[in-house]
């Protein structure tokens, strides 16, 4: 027997006790200090009227980011779906962009964000809204979330047939409260739910929403690679997070496009989860030092019949009892034209210029009674 037949060889390196603490704490500052670091290094150029690209709205890592920022540069967060962040108009036709045209400065910061109904409204501020504390809050209450069970979550119908296709998965409550329309399997739901409270992760989606995508659908790299095998993936990152212009659809009043007006069956609040989680939104920003200011609407009236009419003029009655009872600031929006309105609840630009007339006019910011704006034309 020789002995090299008696030798037991290894590739294996043993670590001491401390060389295992030491790549522990190594681990630990990549993961918790690269996405820190990552904002030192990337450039993010917001401007005036900045607001998120429509491509990014699924970037909570770089919604977190931008209220950081504004929280920082503005007087005023302005909060909600996408008729704050002007669905029909430019980023110089936003409410927010009236506002501080108004003001005479940047005073008004939007952090609207396309598709953000309530339930991921909520997740939104409570997750990825650390940044807004101890600011003023504008926080809008859009109805069109509770015309129906569908777009409350929880049509028995859909639990039972298919999945709800809705906005913002990641961003609703995954198993408590229950979201009747919400399919998703065990694993899936486990993932979203840890993310939330994973820095990493938050930066990685941040990645393959800005750099990597396949046909508009955010891609891990390798994903990507498969369906780029000769480039380079390096060469995606370009370390730019530009403005972006994004009006979705051509400012055409609801009138011109042949939308009639509807019977809207609309919803009680006893029962809604989107009344629900707006609430917690409420209470999440209030918790955080805020002084906040709720505006209820203002929805297109003038599209609804007028037994739909009479049931939306009692859902907002009992928005604004709860508001009243729960002592929060608030703001009912009047009725804007009918031809400033693009469709049933998103202004076009001469509504915004109107409703910011009428916001800036509010108590809330000049300590004074109003009955309304007295620049706003009669129904």
């Amino acid at each position: 027997m020789t002995d090299i037949d008696t030798v037991t060889t290894s590739n294996a390196v043993r670590l001491s006790g401390r060389q295992w603490l030491g790549l522990g704490a190594l681990g630990a500052a990549v993961y918790f200090l690269l996405p820190a670091l990552w904002t030192r290094i990337e450039r993010f150029e917001t401007g005036s009227d900045y607001r998120i690209p429509f491509a990014l709205g699924n970037d909570y890592w770089l919604f977190d980011r931008w209220t950081r920022k504004a929280a920082e540069t503005h007087d005023v967060l302005v909060l909600g779906d996408s008729v704050v962040w002007g669905h029909f108009v430019g980023s110089d036709q936003t409410l927010t962009h009236h506002l501080n045209a108004l003001s005479g400065r940047e005073r008004f910061a939007n952090l609207g964000l396309d598709g953000s109904h309530p339930a991921a409204l909520a997740g939104l501020v409570d997750y990825y809204g650390s940044g807004i504390r101890n600011k003023t809050v504008v926080l809008q209450w859009n109805p069109t979330w509770m015309q129906s069970l569908e777009q409350d979550l929880r049509d028995p119908e859909l639990r039972r047939e298919r999945t709800f296709p809705y906005n913002h998965e990641r961003l609703i409550p995954q198993f408590s409260p229950s979201i009747p329309c919400y399919r998703e399997n065990a694993s899936r739901r486990i993932g979203h739910a840890m993310d939330r409270h994973l820095p990493l992760a938050a930066w990685t989606r941040h990645l393959q929403v800005a750099y990597f995508r396949i046909h508009n659908e955010p891609k891990s790299i390798p994903e990507w690679t498969i369906e780029h095998p000769y480039e380079n993936p390096l060469s995606q990152i370009t370390l730019r997070l530009g403005p972006a212009d994004d009006r979705l659809e051509e400012p055409i009043p609801w009138t011109e496009r042949g939308i009639r007006k509807t019977n809207v069956p609309w919803v009680d609040l006893e029962g809604s989860i989107q009344w629900a989680q707006f609430r917690r939104a409420v209470h999440v920003l209030r918790s955080r030092g805020n002084r906040l200011l709720v505006v209820v609407g203002p929805f297109n009236e003038h599209m609804l019949q007028e037994k739909s009419l009479e049931r939306y003029l009692a859902l907002k009655g009992a928005v604004v009892n709860w508001l009243r009872a729960e002592s929060v600031p608030h703001m009912v929006a009047s009725v804007l034209p009918s031809e400033t309105y693009a469709d049933a609840s998103h202004p076009l630009d001469r509504g915004y210029q109107f409703w910011a007339r009428e916001l800036l006019g509010h108590e809330f910011f000049n300590g004074t009674k109003t009955t309304g704006s007295p620049a706003l034309p009669a129904r």
